[in-house]
């Protein structure tokens, strides 16, 4: 079907926008990935019967155009080509953006809500959703769910799994349904339904209760994963909760339409303690006795990041204004005298602690200063909220910064997102490193100390074919160290193009087996969002990199 014929087949029951322009095809083509896939034309649903009748109709004719698909997308920020295809774009942050209610017991909330929005609201209410990615600024909620975002406080209060309550889903017969917890009497009277809600009930009862120990050991021990479908959180013989397969299914199992959440109370006070590190052999005990002391947050960027952001540093002027960069400047000018004689850090760590009473912070940052002493680290505490915050920019804007100023290079996003326990990481990095210097790759390292959890972004030349042939090549090396130190490929940014493939892999053939089950059950024509998790395929994945930026 060509795109003139798609668009006004679909223009006659849709009621939002439908667009075909060469801008916008182009704007839609790309994320945050490395990754180009051109769509035959954007849709901008004007609400949820836009979006059942627009399921409905590449039901209709999937048979006829086996091409046709819909790829849900929000805020674009997706890093793994999660939201780009070839098909049907469908944008929901134009007219799918509503908060409904918020109170203590959650908040209702429509997935094209951008989070910084949505967080201004819940602030009022001195609440908070806590497992916000780095790209709070520009990413929405749908893909905070889709793809189950954790962050900086993740390792305090989880990841977006745990603050799910209720989903409201567009399945592949175009029809809406609404997912939530539920105990065994009320599982019984899903399972007795005779229709299509009540048979996917009947199937993925069937999937867990056969594959009951298979399923639970497969889940990753790590303390945060996005890969394959959360199967074993659905059913514990006590619950059956099928928005655990919903959150972080990256819209390949139907599209999410209204989301209930739970929210937390939002601490009014905070405290930063920054630690130089130069000597990476120490960060096994320095993990352990900084996470003895309990923060909130305990992140990480390496030396690049820094020298990267002392570099660029008039482009924060977009985020804290002109004010708050020439403070940004003030402030870390003594140290600039220090790193020009010693040299910049390899890693400045972020231990964040957060209460309702400073004073309690007050005793929790020095009682960690006093456990550490004995490491050879530099401390430095943020006594300012701004201060505080300076840093922060710099952690969460570190890819940022890599993808608008750094000339004749781009960021590369395919190792940019494993996970290990921490203990084994003296012994994980300098293998990483070995690999990444083999091969010739700049990078920049950000992530979660705490998790294990890191962000490596390579910077490469995408015009060179030599660069582009490095991919594949280091990104299994990598994955293959990450599997061998027991850990997820992918802790928080899902495998969308770039890791999918993969999945067999980590998982093993039976569990693979039950993932592609899973993804027959709910969308048996391949409607969702092609050429991702089960449906993944590294030779289209490899075609679609992009040459230019």
């Amino acid at each position: 079907m060509s795109t003139d014929e798609l668009a006004r087949k679909i223009k006659v029951f849709f009621q939002g926008e439908v667009l075909t322009d060469s801008k916008t095809l182009k704007l839609y083509s790309h994320d945050t990935s490395l990754f180009e896939v051109c769509p035959q034309l954007v849709v901008f649903p004007l609400d949820s019967d836009d979006v059942c009748n627009l399921v409905e109709f590449v039901k209709r004719n999937k048979k006829v155009n086996p091409g046709l698909s819909v790829t849900a997308r929000s805020g674009g920020t997706d890093m793994t080509g999660g939201a780009i295809n070839d098909s049907i774009i469908v944008d929901f942050s134009k007219h799918l953006n509503e908060i409904g209610r918020l109170d203590f017991d959650g908040v209702v909330v429509q997935p094209g809500v951008f989070y910084r929005d949505f967080e201004k609201k819940t602030l009022e209410k001195q609440l908070i959703l806590p497992s916000y990615p780095a790209s709070r600024n520009i990413c929405a909620i749908g893909g905070i769910i889709s793809n189950n975002s954790g962050g900086e406080k993740t390792l305090t209060y989880g990841k977006t799994i745990d603050y799910v309550k209720k989903l409201k889903m567009i399945l592949s017969d175009g029809e809406i349904y609404e997912f939530e917890k539920f105990n065994k009497k009320e599982l019984d009277k899903k399972l007795k339904q005779d229709d299509f809600e009540g048979e996917i009930y009947r199937r993925i009862y069937k999937i867990c209760e056969e594959n009951y120990d298979l399923v639970k050991k497969a889940k990753p021990n790590v303390s945060k994963n996005s890969t394959g479908y959360n199967i074993w959180d659905v059913w514990d013989r006590e619950y059956f909760d099928l928005t655990k397969l919903f959150v972080g299914a990256q819209g390949t199992l139907g599209f999410n339409i209204e989301a209930e959440l739970g929210l937390v109370e939002a601490k009014k006070h905070s405290g930063l303690l920054v630690i130089y590190l130069n000597d990476i052999n120490i960060l096994p005990r320095l993990i352990n006795d900084v996470l003895k002391t309990k923060p909130d947050s305990f992140e990480a960027f390496d030396d690049h990041t820094l020298k990267l952001a002392l570099k660029f540093m008039p482009q924060f002027i977009y985020i804290l204004g002109f004010l708050g960069t020439i403070r940004m400047g003030l402030q870390f000018l003594p140290d600039l005298l220090t790193f020009a004689i010693k040299g910049v850090p390899k890693f400045t760590l972020l231990v964040e602690f957060e209460s309702n009473d400073p004073l309690e912070i007050a005793l929790k940052i020095e009682k960690l200063r006093d456990s550490i002493k004995h490491f050879p680290v530099k401390t430095e505490l943020a006594e300012k909220d701004s201060e505080a915050e300076n840093y922060w920019v710099i952690r969460r804007e570190s890819f940022n910064l890599l993808r608008k100023n750094v000339k004749n290079r781009h960021t590369a996003p395919f190792i940019d997102d494993f996970i290990i326990n921490p203990e084994f990481l003296v012994e994980f990095f300098p293998k990483l490193i070995k690999i990444l210097e083999e091969h010739k790759i700049d990078y920049t390292v950000a992530g979660h100390m705490g998790d294990g959890n890191f962000h490596i972004i390579p910077l490469m030349d995408f015009s060179k074919k030599s660069e582009r042939d490095k991919i594949p090549v280091v990104e299994e090396k990598v994955n293959q160290l990450v599997l061998d130190y027991r850990g997820s490929i992918s802790a928080e940014h899902n495998e969308g193009l770039i890791r999918g493939y993969y999945l067999e892999k980590m998982y093993g053939k039976e569990m693979f087996k039950i993932f592609k089950e899973i993804k027959n059950i709910f969308d048996p024509q391949n409607i969702f969002n092609p050429h991702k998790k089960t449906d993944a395929d590294w030779g289209y994945s490899l075609n679609h990199i992009r040459t230019r930026f």
